[in-house]
């Protein structure tokens, strides 16, 4: 492919459910909230070649948990209607993966008692939500106009792998560390921060795509309406570079990473005290966070300034692929049913509960976590439910690649795509889609949440067989 003039649009809209209580998504519990502590957004990019090739990219990021299918294909069927010339397939969505955003239509975890007529539904937040992106999208893509590309790879210390493993071979998610059975850290840790700067025509900062391995997740307990760590970061770059500039979040492969230190804590809860930050660790994360990332784009920036492009190369593939399912054992059926069973009996005492309070609702969850195995294994023996199927894409823009998939995918994939990938800079995106935990081979042998086939339809086969695809096509995009 030739390097030509490209076309580049912005937009942003607030996504925050103002004057409304709501469920918040990221937790086994029903959390409603009315408080709103930071707003939401949704920010699109669209690129183009300047002159027609087919070839298009609408780059689009969600400051929430997951992007369900639903909102996606709400969203594809609005601009098919509204968008002529622009091809929706070529849309994707990604989610920073807050815990502290509205539930969606079509949740796995969606199981959950009557939340009263003054909680706003999934329903009403998904078609709201659908609206507010649509229209970004749209503007996005009206206000293409001539301009450049930079990019570069900076660092900052953020994510951190959050499961810890002990001298019996098992493995847990914020596991102990101060235990004699602590053995280590189960994987990977990645500082790298991928970074994609846009122009106009004159070369004066338009935007930039900001890529951590890691998800914002500094509050994911809090009863309150947070973009996480996103929030102070927009602050920090905005306070800098201006209010104009748009900022495109995108959380890299980290299905096993965190925000948080897993070991020794306490001195990094000294020195974030001492920086000023006070003694609450998650919210001075969260300031820490946006200095480090604000310092990396400080740092690479001025660099990347010097090799500005006005001409690059721009390939888009959209990727299905059906996926093998995990098969669910006879053991998995029975350890599910006897989950269930236990679970039930807690609801049972719990009939005269607040059916939005912490017990009955992660009863209630827990019920649906573990039916759901069941439920697949039964599918399985009757032959059913055997495949998944996944869309993936796959860009090339100037010497980066871009590639996403819909889960919250380990560390290691990410790294493998990179290490083999030919481009320069590779930018891996997660949840570009529903969500769910694709594990890798020693995530599986240590188990634990995010290795239990409930939260995991999909094994380290298949995220091998991503990998595959994904530089197979990359490195076709590159050839020659």
């Amino acid at each position: 492919m030739k390097a030509g003039k490209i076309l580049i649009g912005w937009s942003t809209r607030d996504v925050t459910p103002y004057g409304r209580k709501v469920s918040l998504r990221g937790q086994f519990h029903v959390r409603i909230t009315e408080e709103v502590r930071d707003p939401l957004f949704v920010t699109a990019l669209a690129l183009e070649p300047a002159e027609a090739s087919g070839q298009q990219a609408m780059i689009v990021s969600l400051d929430t948990a997951t992007v369900t299918d639903y909102i996606t294909e709400g969203c594809r069927e609005t601009l098919k209607k509204e968008l002529p010339g622009f091809n929706p397939d070529m849309l994707f969505i990604s989610a920073t993966h807050t815990h502290t955003a509205p539930d969606q239509p079509g949740t796995l975890l969606g199981s959950a008692p009557d939340l009263g007529g003054d909680v706003m539904t999934k329903q009403e937040y998904g078609d709201f939500l659908i609206e507010k992106i649509s229209e970004a999208v749209i503007e996005a893509w009206k206000n293409r106009k001539p301009g450049a590309l930079s990019w570069g790879k900076g660092y900052a210390v953020i994510g951190h792998n959050r499961r810890v493993s002990y001298f019996d071979g098992s493995t847990k998610m914020y596991g102990k560390t101060e235990v004699p059975e602590f053995s280590h850290i189960e994987g990977y840790e990645d500082h790298g921060v991928d970074m994609l700067f846009t122009y106009d025509s004159a070369q004066k900062l338009t935007g930039m795509v900001v890529n951590v391995p890691c998800p914002s997740q500094c509050s994911e307990n809090e009863y309150a309406v947070s973009s996480d760590y996103w929030h102070e970061i927009r602050e920090k770059i905005h306070e800098k570079y201006g209010n104009d500039i748009f900022i495109l979040p995108q959380c890299a492969a980290a299905g096993d990473q965190s925000p948080r230190t897993m070991v020794n804590r306490e001195a990094d809860i000294r020195m974030l005290e001492l920086k000023g930050y006070g003694k609450d660790y998650n919210n001075a994360r969260r300031r820490d966070i946006a200095d480090k990332i604000a310092a990396a784009v400080d740092e690479v920036l001025p660099l990347a300034a010097k090799d500005i492009r006005p001409e690059v190369e721009l390939e888009h593939e959209v990727i299905n692929l059906d996926l093998v399912r995990r098969k669910a054992t006879e053991e998995d059926y029975q350890i599910a049913k006897k989950e269930v069973d236990s679970w039930q009996a807690k609801l049972d005492e719990l009939k005269d509960a607040d059916p939005t309070s912490l017990k009955y609702s992660r009863a209630l969850r827990r019920i649906g976590f573990n039916q759901c195995v069941a439920d697949l294994y039964e599918d399985q023996q009757n032959g059913k439910n055997l495949t998944l199927p996944v869309e993936l894409h796959v860009l090339r823009i100037g010497d980066i690649a871009m590639c996403t998939n819909r889960f919250e995918y380990y560390l290691d994939y990410g790294m493998r795509i990179k290490g083999r990938s030919q481009a320069i800079q590779t930018f891996v995106v997660q949840l570009a889609g529903s969500g769910t935990y694709l594990p890798t081979e020693r995530g599986m042998q240590g188990g634990s949440y995010g290795a239990y086939i409930a939260s995991t339809p999909i094994g380290p086969g298949g995220g091998q067989q991503i990998v595959e695809k994904q530089v197979e096509t990359i490195n076709g995009m590159f050839a020659g």
